[in-house]
């Protein structure tokens, strides 16, 4: 008797109609992306995918954190026989002390099985009630649910995780993260990512104020979110010459605000010479003096494709727990300040002015720098 990985992908798939076969295969190939080095074997039985490998609970952890999957089951597969299907039944409740209750559900997915579904969980329950004592059955709030699928073989299993639902990662276009060390914005990266947008991601790094543990604690944050999209290609762009630029020819109170906008500037030069459609950021409305309104429409103003805030709406607190449920926050809180924080005026302008900004921002030579910036980057892929 083996034991295997049943996967079922998100339903939103099951709607796309026509173009569902493209959204199946995309799927497929993230899954075996993630298995990447793994012993496995990927097979299908009636419109059913299954993996089968030596280490089965490995294998189930890493699928079930690939982007389209809603859940992961560890199943056992026998021949379709009654006989097969109850000694397997008898034995996952059997695994279980004595005095718990159960239900069996079935789905008879191959209709020339003589027995329906209904008949085949009575059928079940019945034979397990005969050969276990100290077991009752219990259809409404039951301690062990059997789960029994008949297709060409038949399969029972009773753990099912749910997985990061979503859409096939990929399938959406592609986006450049604006990823900082702080908890935000590889929580935005990952909601991205979930929708099927392909991520890559740009970190601003001020040397030497701000120190390599810095660059060292993003990579890290992009290297967690590759466990989901099976790789990211991070571009660290050294921005101090344009901090002090700014510093030197602005106004104090404008510098943050000036500061996102460069961002933006280079984040959209270098998604130009890449090919990818759009910026995403982790900013949050009201959250400090860079996120108003007003701050926003100003940032939104220096860049020349689409800005994704997906944590636009969000509170700290909902923030949090995402960041804690997929593995970032942790590095997230390490005390290494990346140059969002190490310049910043003591009374930031939190009102600006548009006309006011772009006319301030032309004592810069502002080409030349996003330019200088964006070509002496580093690049690293995990």
């Amino acid at each position: 008797m083996n034991e295997l990985i049943l996967v079922k992908y998100a339903p939103e798939i099951f709607l796309k109609g026509l173009n569902r076969g493209k959204f199946e295969q995309k799927l497929r190939s993230n899954i075996k992306n993630v298995l990447k080095g793994e012993e496995y074997e990927f097979v299908t039985d009636q419109n059913r995918w299954f993996i089968k490998g030596p280490e089965a609970e490995r294998l189930l952890e890493k699928t079930a954190r690939v982007f389209g999957v809603s859940e992961v089951c560890l199943v056992r597969e026998t021949e379709r026989t009654m006989e097969g299907m109850a000694e397997l039944a008898i034995q996952v409740v059997a695994s279980h002390p004595k005095g718990s209750t159960f239900k069996v559900e079935t789905k008879r997915a191959d209709k020339r099985f003589p027995m329906n579904s209904m008949e085949i969980s009575m059928e079940l329950g019945g034979r397990i009630l005969d050969a276990l004592e100290g077991y009752s059955v219990d259809v409404r709030k039951p301690d062990i649910t059997v789960n029994v699928e008949v297709r060409d073989k038949a399969y029972v299993y009773i753990k099912r995780v749910r997985a990061v639902q979503g859409m096939p990662y990929g399938m959406n276009g592609s986006t450049m993260l604006m990823l900082s060390g702080g908890i935000d914005s590889p929580v935005a990266g990952y909601m991205m990512a979930k929708r099927g947008i392909e991520v890559h991601a740009i970190y601003y790094h001020s040397h030497p104020y701000t120190s390599e543990r810095a660059k060292d604690k993003v990579k890290e944050l992009a290297g967690i979110l590759s466990g989901y999209t099976g790789a990211i290609r991070l571009h660290v762009v050294p921005f101090t010459e344009i901090q002090m630029a700014i510093m030197e020819k602005c106004p104090e109170d404008e510098l943050t605000i000036i500061m996102r906008r460069f961002m933006m500037m280079c984040a959209c030069n270098l998604a130009e010479k890449l090919g990818i459609h759009s910026v995403t950021t982790g900013e949050s409305i009201g959250q400090v003096a860079s996120q108003t309104m007003e701050s926003l429409v100003v940032s939104d103003d220096a860049g020349d494709r689409p800005v994704f805030r997906p944590l636009v709406a969000m509170d700290k607190t909902d923030i949090i727990k995402i960041a804690e449920e997929i593995g970032t926050f942790e590095t997230s809180i390490l005390p290494y300040e990346d140059c969002c924080t190490i310049f910043v005026p003591k009374h930031p302008v939190t009102k600006p002015k548009l006309k006011i900004i772009k006319a301030h921002e032309q004592a810069l030579d502002v080409e030349a720098l996003v330019e200088r910036a964006v070509e002496g980057r580093e690049v690293f892929d995990l």
